[in-house]
């Protein structure tokens, strides 16, 4: 049960002054008064000014309730024509690395008319917020990028005068998507710079007073709890409570699977745990694809578990 606490003491504190980042997301940040907000946590990141022209909507990005589980996209354009997908992710994927790719690829093909040259491609950077733990690794800031380096000589190969002047980039590295990944439960650190105020802001949804990251003077007004209508309100509090169910279900069938595995061994406690999981899901409408991405198990893993206790 500790672990429970924990989590529902972190959005707590999200609740007392201002609004969860994922939140704000979908419903505030996409307003033009608000661009500035976003600016500020993208130049912060990116180390160089942003400027959103407008943002984009694709299959990826819908505005939707119905999936307790759902992952927050937003995809955006800045002034140079580049595409920025940000996305939140409250829960543990074990593919998440793959729906990265998946996204940068998907707004690839979106964003491309048939019968268009592949000079029109889009650079695409892609920024993924995560509360859980990533892969391994001691940052808590990851930048990802394609870079081609000969195997012989060793270097970098570099686009050609004209290629430059059309692409507006100098690698050939460059044309391609760039990865972002914010571990952001594993920043431990006095904020020192502007991109650390901002994670401190993901993190515990406070806003020091002394913040001078770019976009947060206006977080600060803009995303306080107490600006919200009734009706915002209210489905901001149906969105916390979502959150604190989600985290519910998921850790408390670990904790009693993994409880259960101290007395009958590491093995079978990893398979009650992962059934309780399963289970729980299922029951409350999560769909088959998201317990997928949730336990790691198969399609036909699933089906064997569900059928094994609706039998019983």
């Amino acid at each position: 049960m500790v672990s429970i606490f924990i989590i529902n003491e972190k959005m707590t504190k999200f609740e007392n002054r201002y609004i969860r980042f994922d939140w704000a997301l979908k419903r505030l940040l996409r307003q033009k008064a608000n661009f500035v907000i976003l600016e500020g946590f993208l130049s912060s990141l990116l180390n160089e000014r942003v400027r959103i022209k407008r943002i984009l909507e694709s299959e990826s990005n819908k505005n939707t309730e119905n999936d307790k589980f759902n992952r927050v996209d937003v995809l955006a354009e800045n002034s140079r024509g580049e595409l920025i997908i940000i996305e939140v992710q409250n829960n543990r994927e074990l593919d998440y690395f793959h729906l990265m790719l998946y996204g940068t690829s998907k707004a690839i093909t979106e964003y491309i008319s048939k019968g268009k040259p592949y000079k029109v491609i889009r650079k695409i950077y892609s920024v993924n917020i995560v509360y859980f733990e990533l892969g391994q690794g001691k940052d808590y800031v990851y930048h990802g990028r394609t870079e081609f380096y000969g195997l012989h000589e060793n270097d970098k190969l570099l686009l050609t005068g004209s290629q430059q002047k059309q692409f507006r980039c100098r690698a050939a590295g460059d044309i391609y998507p760039e990865y972002y990944i914010l571990r952001v439960d594993d920043f431990d650190k006095v904020a020192i710079d502007s991109l650390d105020e901002w994670i401190l802001f993901l993190k515990t949804g406070e806003i020091p007073d002394d913040a001078t990251a770019p976009g947060l003077l206006e977080a600060r007004e803009s995303l306080r709890v107490d600006r919200l209508s009734p009706e915002e309100h209210a489905d901001y509090d149906s969105h916390m409570e979502a959150l604190r169910y989600q985290q519910s279900v998921i850790q408390t069938s670990l904790i009693e699977g993994e409880a259960i595995g101290l007395e009958k061994g590491r093995e079978e406690g990893r398979i009650i745990a992962l059934t309780k999981v399963v289970l729980a899901a299922v029951r409350n409408g999560i769909s088959e694809n998201q317990i997928r991405t949730l336990t790691g198990l198969t399609k036909k893993e699933i089906r064997e578990i569900r059928n094994k206790h609706e039998q019983h």
